[in-house]
């Protein structure tokens, strides 16, 4: 098709893994609470963002703090000789609990051929977190407000409207593609092309975030061995492959088909590699200035941060393929 660039050659396909790592992210949002980690950076809706780590497993760990907190405050209060039997009783409602929470989850040993390169570049991407990427976004934070922040997510959202409908019409998802045609047609207008979202506050219209990973996972093609992507973090063979078919759907990248319908007859925007870049940079920036201390938070947490990146990731991924 003419006007077709290769992502190749020109580095286009490059800046699109790296924005589209953005919008599948599953760090934390400040105003909803819910975990997130920058290994996967964004496809929810800007205000409900899904999380990579299993919320189950969330819930019942901040159950199981709740709980001892208030257990040493009543034993403080009680006969030091109680606090045995406290323990006791604690500790066999907690194994019932997680036994009821957790009892149908797979607990099979996950195929990592390629763990060494993996950890590696895990590392690699967690150094560049935390010594440029959230410092960076700190600064942004101090400057653009927070409203400001959501309105330009909520823009970068909208814009991705042609990866969500072919995704979910792939899949057969006739009504979500329906109220994906009509959350678009009222936030571009009414919505001033997406920096707000009457389409949801207004008509109770839900995003229905798709990729192609996604679809291929609805029909049955299977993750394949992990693999951590420089500054993307966490995926799997499946959704690495699947970022070129979304990226040619994608119509802030060049050679891309929305971008060519876009400019077919007059040029409206066409960006050059650096100009994609800047637009990814920025997008990135905005994306992490509301997820440095959750990202904090987990990384202190964890025992093995690796571990605990990898898993919650595919588990993320393989409940997003359900709904």
């Amino acid at each position: 098709m003419e006007g077709l660039a290769s992502p190749a050659s020109d580095g286009r396909y490059a800046i699109h893994s790296l924005r589209q790592g953005i919008l599948d992210s599953d760090l934390p949002n400040q105003q909803t609470g819910r975990p997130l980690v920058p290994d996967q950076f964004y496809a929810s809706d800007q205000d409900q963002l899904r999380s990579p780590v299993s919320r189950k497993k969330l819930r019942l760990k901040l159950k199981l703090h709740g709980r001892l907190y208030a257990q040493a405050e009543e034993a403080s209060t009680e006969d030091p000789d109680d606090g045995d039997s406290l323990d006791e009783e604690f500790e066999e409602e907690f194994e019932e609990e997680f036994e009821e929470e957790f009892g149908d989850e797979e607990t099979a040993e996950v195929y990592d051929p390629l763990e060494g390169y993996n950890r590696w570049m895990h590392g690699f991407n967690d150094w560049f977190y935390i010594n440029v990427g959230f410092p960076v976004a700190r600064g942004y934070r101090w400057v653009v407000p927070e409203g400001g922040r959501l309105a330009i997510k909520r823009f970068f959202h909208n814009l991705i409207f042609p990866v969500r409908f072919v995704n979910n019409l792939f899949q057969l998802k006739i009504l979500n593609t329906g109220e994906e045609t009509l959350r678009f047609t009222i936030n571009s207008t009414v919505g001033l092309l997406g920096f707000f979202d009457p389409a949801k506050s207004w008509f109770g219209l839900e995003a229905h975030d798709e990729d192609f990973g996604q679809t291929l996972g609805h029909y049955g093609v299977g993750g394949g061995v992990p693999i951590v992507l420089p500054f993307l973090g966490h995926s799997n063979l499946r959704d690495t492959f699947s970022l070129y078919p979304d990226y040619q759907l994608d119509p802030l990248h060049g050679g891309s088909y929305p971008n060519q319908a876009l400019n077919r007859g007059t040029t409206i925007y066409r960006p050059d590699t650096y100009q994609e870049l800047g637009v990814t940079i920025f997008e990135y920036v905005n994306e992490y200035s509301f997820r440095v201390e959750e990202y904090e938070a987990f990384r202190k947490d964890a025992i093995d941060f690796y571990l605990f990146l990898r898993d919650g990731t595919e588990q993320a991924r393989n409940q997003e393929i359900k709904e």
